[in-house]
């Protein structure tokens, strides 16, 4: 039978709608356009089995909590997604079904670190990692022009030339295009190394879309501002990293710093786990919590979350509040179980 694809917004902002008979995926909704899908899914009698995200989105809010239990779909997105309201998370060459049809799963970061690929017969939605004539930026953080490189040119173009290429975005009024024509047409990619095209990504200068700042931390953190209270994308920017290793030698130390844990207690002590010693103050009570904090103001403090989105920002409103010394654990637990540091659960 297949995979019939269709995009939904007529906009350059890519909603695709995937069916197998009655059963229905969503790929990259738009929150603002969450009547839009609940009526064609009521119209034609679909239902709803998945909600596929290809990244974290900088340009537009994703699915809220109460969208995702209207839509009764889970959520799946890349394991280092760092957002806590993602119901399963993928991992590289993982397949999904929909109606008994496989969707391979492809982790392609470069955009951010958790971009992926969905691969189907003859096809593939490939988010911002390869557009139409172009790709996806590479400033914002996490993005590594050099990974998105090796994932265009290492995987998607070997794909067979006929494959039909569904983007996340397109700024011409296009809708698809296929995997021989971008080898061969695509300026970003056609004849240029990878150095040339980190150099070039580099040397884009592309204005930040309006409202980054909701946009991006509103989607990493899976809170609303007003719950949060974010600081601004510079403040986080700022924040100094502390890498696994160097964070495990100096807990070993005479002066270990303060550990804080702002995940949801679910994920506490769920299949990450925690570092020992850890503090946990979930994101959203931080701003009601730190009067509580400040008698540890002048100490080390490491701020600990998923994927080190969440503490990024939970560092910024540390320092902003008048702690001296913070710092994130970059990569956040991921990073860390990845080391095979010892957790609790």
């Amino acid at each position: 039978m297949g995979i019939a694809i269709e995009e939904l917004n007529g906009t350059n902002c890519k909603t695709y709608l995937l069916t197998v008979g009655d059963e229905a995926a969503l790929v990259d909704p738009v929150r603002d356009r969450l009547d839009t899908y609940q009526l064609v899914l009521r119209s034609r009698g679909l239902r709803l089995r998945l909600v596929l995200e290809t990244h974290t989105h900088a340009d537009h809010l994703m699915l809220r909590r109460a969208a995702q239990e209207v839509l009764g779909a889970p959520v799946l997105m890349h394991e280092s997604s760092p957002s806590p309201r993602v119901d399963r998370h993928l991992v590289d060459g993982e397949v999904v079904t929909l109606g008994g049809e496989e969707i391979a799963v492809w982790h392609t970061p470069g955009h951010t670190p958790d971009s992926v690929c969905y691969r189907v017969d003859g096809a593939v939605l490939t988010g911002d990692t390869l557009l139409i004539g172009g790709s996806g930026r590479t400033d914002f953080p996490g993005g590594d022009a050099g990974a998105q490189y090796d994932a265009v040119t290492g995987r998607l173009f070997a794909l067979p030339d006929e494959t039909v290429v569904y983007p996340g975005h397109d700024y011409k009024g296009r809708t698809t295009s296929t995997i021989g024509h971008e080898r061969r047409q695509n300026p970003r990619f056609f004849q240029k190394s990878r150095e040339e095209y980190v150099a070039l990504m580099g040397a884009l200068g592309l204005p930040f879309p309006e409202q980054v700042q909701q946009a991006l931390q509103v989607n990493q953190s899976g809170f609303e501002a007003s719950e949060v209270g974010f600081p601004g994308v510079a403040d986080v920017a700022a924040l100094p990293e502390v890498a696994p290793a160097e964070l495990a030698a100096h807990l070993a130390s005479a002066t270990p710093p303060l550990l804080l844990d702002v995940r949801e207690p679910e994920e506490f002590v769920g299949e990450l786990g925690h570092i020992a010693g850890s503090l946990l103050v979930p994101l959203d009570a931080l701003a009601q919590r730190l009067p509580k904090l400040l008698g540890y103001a002048d100490r080390e403090v490491v701020v600990v979350c998923r994927a080190g989105a969440r503490s990024a920002s939970a560092g910024a409103l540390l320092r902003r509040a008048g702690f001296a010394r913070v710092h994130n654990l970059a990569g956040g637990m991921l990073c860390w179980v990845r080391a095979r540091l010892p957790v609790q659960r």
